[in-house]
């Protein structure tokens, strides 16, 4: 199987980190980071592209970037990359993973210090050598010395973004050799979509266990078998993820789907029920104490009803009264990926997205959305291009005369506006009066005190203008903690102003997670569920922002972007934001 796109992204990123350690010229780094980017953001498989020969058509991918990116796709691996490896130490490169050092702190720390080693950093640290260098003062030094704790305490695991599409590959692969009767399904913590995990676990029945371990230690993504036994197999993946099959009867499918989904807590409690009716719960499934019988169950259905439950979806099998509201029959009907109307966060290229207003408008459509918000970024934030109040003002006309066709989905105009390290907005009042929708968001000043950060946000929420507060703690999942913000508060006043705050879909960063968007419908706030996409393709991250608030409990009419056009706009208007009859949103809306 040749390498994905961002397989190669990574490749190249990996480059030019190994460049700037190395002390290349800066453009020559800033090459291979774009032309990352710009691999990453492709809707097209790069190795059709390459096979075409249209890989000098990529934007940003020159004779020397084509040629080794065709070298990794034919062959899977990169000379020029065993090279670079070879020159900058190993344990250098680890020093990369930890939040706060780039390449350019690494090789100031090696240069200056003769830092090799993460050991060597933390004694570093703890003799003041670190802080007295360029750039590295009081508060750098206390943040390295916390990520380094931090990486003592979490352990690897595995994001959901790379975990989950990994593990629907190997379900495809093992579904061939299961047989048309057969079963394959993706247990474990991913099943109940957590934000990290720590194996990729997946359950088979239908042909012989032998067929299938034998398909599944065979598929083309195992670098190592670990073990085999008789009717179970575990796996190392070429990237070093571990992976674990198990195969049942069909008669036991239920017994091992419920099981090995767990959580344990959850598992745990289901087991004091079954005691309770002479049954004990294992791995095997319900088994009668009495004579060591297993009970059939070819459906998770019947094991919970044996208990006097009703069936638990997956997110909810945390152990946090999911069991009672089963026993009770008051389990929330949970929001799903049919209830989605519309997108209300997604950017073009008219700041940091890859792709056209008409080529995000158009990618909703196939969709079948009836309505997209296009929320480009603000002017300070540079990096991403933000937007000028003018050419905010040009995109206007670009977005109506889209609309004007009459067609679905219908096209909000909007901005992600930038909070201000000192609680400002990006933009004066009588500007974000003239938008559909406003999204409000940090992307700077993470390390501010508690109250700094959460007096920005409650200002945000309190401006009249302002829709929705994205992302609203700034995590990036096993990168970036969430910055200091107290979010209680924050809901207390989203709450009270009608302010919405978003569940980001995108698996980096899943933000608000389960644990607070289930806080936050207990206060009575809005949520909405928003892609971010910055190409025509993240919008189908949609799925990772709806189990996320699965998990959270969250109901479809406790989602903002679960309403009608109609709906929306009547409640963006009672927020203060009035706008002219629109002939457009309303034949879009029928």
């Amino acid at each position: 199987m040749p390498p994905r796109n961002q397989d190669v992204a990574d490749l190249l990123l990996a480059i030019a980190d190994l460049l700037e350690i190395r002390g290349d010229n800066r453009f020559r780094v800033g090459a291979y980071r774009d032309a990352a980017r710009r691999i990453a953001a492709l809707t097209d498989d790069l190795a059709t592209i390459a096979a075409e020969g249209r890989l000098r058509t990529i934007p940003g991918i020159g004779e020397a970037i084509a040629g080794k990116v065709q070298e990794f796709l034919e062959t899977g691996r990169l000379a020029y990359y065993d090279r670079l490896r070879q020159e900058v130490p190993e344990t250098l490169r680890e020093l990369l993973e930890i939040p706060g050092l780039g390449p350019r702190k690494v090789r100031l720390l090696y240069e200056r210090l003769g830092v090799r080693t993460i050991a060597d950093l933390r004694q570093a640290l703890a003799d003041g050598r670190v802080a007295q260098l360029p750039g590295m003062g009081e508060k750098s030094v206390q943040h390295l010395q916390w990520e380094l704790e931090r990486r003592e305490r979490r352990g690897r695991r595995i994001a959901l973004g790379t975990a989950l599409p990994l593990a629907e590959q190997i379900a495809v692969g093992l579904r061939a050799a299961a047989g048309p009767a057969g079963r394959v399904e993706v247990v474990g913590s991913i099943r109940r979509w957590c934000e990290t995990v720590g194996d990729l676990n997946l359950l088979a029945s239908g042909a012989e266990a032998s067929v299938l371990l034998d398909a599944f230690v065979r598929l083309p993504f195992v670098g190592e078998v670990i073990a085999r036994a008789e009717t179970s197999a575990s796996v190392l993946t070429a990237q070093g993820e571990k992976a674990d099959l198990r195969v049942v009867p069909p008669s036991a499918w239920g017994n091992g789907l419920q099981y090995l989904t767990g959580s344990r807590a959850h598992n745990a409690r289901l087991d004091q029920l079954a005691e309770q009716k002479g049954l004990r719960l294992g791995e095997r499934g319900l088994i009668d104490v009495r004579d060591g019988r297993v009970l059939p169950a070819e459906t998770e259905e019947e094991v919970y009803r044996r208990l006097g439950l009703l069936w638990v979806p997956p997110e909810l099998r945390e152990d946090s009264g999911e069991i009672e509201a089963a026993r009770d029959g008051c389990l929330p009907s949970l929001v799903t990926v049919a209830d989605i109307q519309g997108d209300l966060h997604c950017h073009s290229n008219w700041s940091d997205g890859t792709a056209s207003i008409e080529e995000m408008w158009a990618a909703a459509r196939a969709r079948g959305y009836a309505y997209l918000a296009l929320t480009d970024h603000s002017q300070s934030l540079g990096i991403a291009h933000g937007l000028t109040v003018d050419r905010l003002r040009e995109q206007r006309a670009i977005i109506e005369a889209i609309n004007r066709r009459g067609v679905e989905p219908y096209l909000l105009h909007g901005v992600e506006l930038e909070i201000r390290s000192d609680g400002s907005l990006d933009f004066p009042d009588d500007v974000l009066a003239e938008l559909d929708i406003v999204i409000a968001s940090v992307h700077g000043g993470f390390g501010q005190p508690r109250e700094k950060m959460t007096a920005r946000l409650i200002a945000a929420a309190h401006n009249p203008h302002v829709d929705i507060i994205g992302h609203p703690t700034g995590r990036l999942i096993g990168r970036r903690e969430g910055y200091n913000v107290d979010l209680d508060a924050l809901m207390e006043v989203c709450a009270e102003t009608g302010t919405a705050l978003e569940i980001n879909a995108n698996p980096a960063r899943l933000d608000l997670d389960g644990m607070h968007a289930r806080r936050a419908v207990e206060k009575g706030v809005l949520l909405v569920i928003n892609t971010d996409a910055h190409a025509p393709d993240n919008l189908d991250l949609l799925r990772f922002g709806i189990f996320t608030a699965r998990r959270g409990w969250v109901s479809a009419r406790q989602v903002l972007n679960s309403r009608p056009l109609d709906e929306l706009l009547g409640y963006l208007k009672r927020r203060g934001r009035p706008r002219p009859a629109d002939s457009a949103a309303g034949e879009a809306g029928r």
